[in-house]
């Protein structure tokens, strides 16, 4: 295993931060996953996944069971692991600027495709090559002016040449799910099932860039902005996002037999020598658009209570929550606003008003534009 540091942008004299990733396996057979756990830093299930998977991939290692480079970054973001403002952790937004730490990742489909006019050919390999080559160059010559361009420029740079990226999150609480494209899903079907999770949600942009569709959707951008097909033009990533569960979701149990999930799926995927996975025990999910994953929003300020767990498919109509104005004595009640599997809800129990408290998968696509929570 090689250990890689890589240092941020300062955020003010005297400081530094620095990204750790590392790196397994051959780096000269073609083939490369990319794995990176809580982007987002508050959220903590991805890490301790990240501490069993690094175990179990040095001794893949030492066993020599490794057939491609396999890069894990075990915590994606030293900047939001030092955000704790009032005692509170907060990682999902930068405090400096107020921006998602997974959104507004760059398309370097445009300045690749500017760098490889007039240079390709017929030879599909040779083309793949300086592609990546100068998608590399792309990636080194974004801006890095300050800790978050810096963040960002470093992580897409450590997975813009992977065949496979997997960016391991968490919700409040919520069973486990998967987001990926529609093109990725036939990939990512078999991981889902080993993990367990009940539900995948699939668009092809989802809206402000966030990490994996960064890395996924560069290949057929490319090939659109050349006019290419897929023969002359053959490198593809495909991304997913996994949300391993609720943010309390922290227990060596639920860590061992995830990792041991993604490392069944790296096998499956030709990254692991050696006898394939036994069947998944789990049946498997549902594959719904993530346009028909509807919010559900409290219309004021409220103590905030459950009537339907995490898991349960609900109706259209049926009560979902109440919200008790803790002056007034009011009691508004929440319904489900379609059929559909209730797979994510908050955890904190006074809200304040327009705050997201639930999300149900639908099975019709009634949503468009930016289909991500903030």
């Amino acid at each position: 295993m090689q250990v890689r540091h890589h240092r941020l942008a300062p955020a003010a004299p005297g400081t530094t931060r620095e990204l750790v990733s590392l790196h397994h396996g051959p780096t000269d057979r073609g083939r490369k996953a990319y794995l990176q756990a809580s982007l987002h830093a508050d959220e903590v299930p991805p890490m301790l996944v990240a501490q069993h998977l690094r175990l179990a991939l040095r001794q893949l290692e030492a066993e020599g069971r490794l057939t491609g480079e396999v890069v894990l970054v075990p915590a994606a973001n030293p900047i939001g692991l030092a955000q704790h403002p009032l005692s509170q952790p907060q990682g999902r937004f930068d405090l400096g600027s107020g921006e998602n730490f997974n959104r507004h990742y760059a398309d370097l489909s445009g300045t690749v495709a500017q760098a490889l006019l007039g240079r390709l050919g017929n030879d599909a390999a040779a083309n793949l090559q300086q592609a990546r080559a100068a998608l590399a160059e792309a990636c080194a010559g974004l801006p890095a002016t300050d800790e978050l361009a810096s963040l960002r420029k470093t992580l897409l740079g450590l997975a813009a040449d992977a065949d496979l990226v997997l960016d391991l999150h968490c919700d409040h609480e919520a069973v486990l799910h998967l987001y990926t494209t529609p093109e990725g899903w036939p990939t990512f079907a078999p991981l889902a099932q080993r993990l367990g999770a009940p539900l995948a949600l699939l668009a092809s942009d989802s809206g402000d860039a966030p990490f994996d569709e960064a890395c996924s959707t560069f290949w057929p951008r490319l090939a659109e902005r050349l006019g290419m097909d897929a023969d002359q033009l053959p490198g593809r990533c495909l991304a997913a996002t996994v949300e391993l569960r609720g943010e309390v979701d922290v227990c060596h149990r639920l860590a061992a037999q995830d990792a041991q999930a993604l490392v069944d799926f790296l096998a499956m995927q030709g990254f692991v020598d050696g006898p394939a996975p036994t069947e998944s025990k789990h049946a498997p999910p549902l594959a719904l658009p993530l346009a028909g994953s509807m919010p559900v929003r409290a219309p004021h300020a409220g103590v905030l209570v459950f009537l339907a767990d995490c898991g349960e498919r609900l109706a259209a109509g049926q009560p979902l929550a109440e919200l008790i104005d803790p002056a007034s004595g009011a009691c508004t009640t929440l319904s489900s606003p379609v059929d559909g599997l209730l797979y994510a809800r908050a955890s904190r129990r006074f809200v304040r008003a327009g705050a997201t408290l639930a999300k149900v998968a639908g099975r019709e696509p009634l949503r468009e534009g930016r289909l991500m929570s903030a």
